[in-house]
């Protein structure tokens, strides 16, 4: 099982206030660090972030010698004694700062990709999780620690794995609370819309996204660039960036920017896309073009019939993807479109939606075309 971004929006505050440590596992580039980012915004936290991989043995505190007589301490038997204190690194003493000058606000200290840090580095943290304690330092009330890693082969749903990771030790996993994130387009693209001076992400992505939602993260992935979502965030932003260009400049660059971000394959889409705007449909075109009601109207009709199989399959997956069918309205222009698609096309759609909860929802539905809907892909699949 897995949460979405906004479920983990949820999730995550319920077990810092339960006091206990979340750990947040997913693939790299789905908006972990965002999602973290976010969820401080919403707490009214002060965010501090120790990236693990990029940390050596003795970072976060090292021995330093004694500085004054009263750090020695001589005894009748055992000699000159020197009682050692640690120095530490200045993200610890900035959450101190920050916890005596703020002790009502809460801080979360964020230990990124804490599973690609070295066995030794693991180590130096386990007291920081499972004691709340660095040397003689105790943390204090008001930080929360928020753990993310990369998958690795020992986790259930992930077998097949090859991250470069260090398998956290068992205290650990047992003291924390392993919280896995998966990828929602309705979540993203909701996300994307948003902004201040613009929006979070380009206009032209969100649209290509809304048509073709399985390239947002792709389940198949090569040995090279594959998009994700944090992948389609440097497009936009270098989108944003072009337009500051002549045409023929943008012309020039445009392939070979998206392309080193998403990979040849799906930048070859997405640039056929923008230069071409081929003709496509998203789930607001579908459920929200007048007249309203559950039937689909003509011009949604039309365009749907001109479209070959394959784009018929794809937008019928996308709009599985990014909106509910199970309202009648919406079951009822689904069925519609269902009924439109080649008996091989209608076959491998429903194949692929007997895996999912939208079966249940169609069944425990009250709503006419939601029970017909439920119907038609039961027929379907018994054919």
């Amino acid at each position: 099982m897995s949460l979405s971004y906004q479920q983990l929006l949820t999730a995550i505050p319920l077990i810092l206030q339960g006091g206990h440590v979340p750990t947040i596992v997913g693939e790299a580039g789905i908006g972990k660090s965002a999602l973290v980012f976010e969820l401080a915004k919403k707490l009214n936290a002060k965010l501090f972030t120790t990236v693990v991989s990029l940390s050596e043995k003795g970072d976060l505190a090292i021995p330093i010698p004694p500085l004054t007589e009263s750090a020695f301490l001589t005894t009748k038997h055992y000699g000159q004694l020197a009682d050692v204190k640690f120095g530490y690194t200045h993200t610890v003493i900035q959450i101190i700062q920050q916890a005596e000058r703020h002790p009502n606000q809460p801080i979360i200290w964020f230990l990124d990709e804490f599973n690609r840090g070295s066995q030794a580095v693991q180590g130096e943290l386990m007291n920081l999780v499972l004691q709340r304690q660095i040397n003689d330092l105790i943390l204090p009330s008001n930080v929360r620690l928020i753990l993310a890693e990369n998958p690795d082969d020992t986790m259930a749903g992930f077998e097949e794995s090859e991250y470069a990771v260090q398998t956290s030790d068992a205290a650990i996993k047992d003291r924390t609370t392993r919280l896995v994130m998966s990828v929602s387009v309705s979540d993203w693209l909701t996300w994307a819309k948003q902004g201040n001076q613009r929006p979070n992400i380009h206009e032209s992505v969100q649209q290509f996204i809304a048509e073709n939602a399985e390239l947002l993260y792709p389940e198949a992935r090569s040995d090279d660039l594959d998009p994700t979502p944090r992948a389609w965030q440097r497009v936009s932003d270098n989108l944003y960036e072009l337009h500051h260009l002549s045409q023929k400049l943008q012309d020039e660059l445009l392939f070979d920017i998206v392309a080193g971000d998403l990979g040849q394959p799906v930048a070859t889409q997405f640039v056929s896309f923008i230069r071409d705007h081929l003709p496509s449909l998203s789930a607001s075109d579908v459920f929200e073009s007048l007249p309203m009601g559950p039937e689909l109207p003509i011009i949604i009709r039309e365009k749907f019939k001109e479209m070959s199989e394959i784009q018929k399959a794809t937008v019928m997956k996308t709009v599985l993807l990014t909106a509910d069918v199970t309202s009648n309205d919406h079951a009822g222009r689904f069925s519609a479109m269902l009924n439109m698609m080649a008996p091989d096309g209608q076959y491998a759609l429903v194949k692929q939606m007997t895996s999912a909860p939208i079966l249940d929802d169609l069944y425990a539905s009250e709503a006419h075309y939601a029970n017909v809907l439920y119907q038609q892909i039961m027929d379907i699949a018994t054919r």
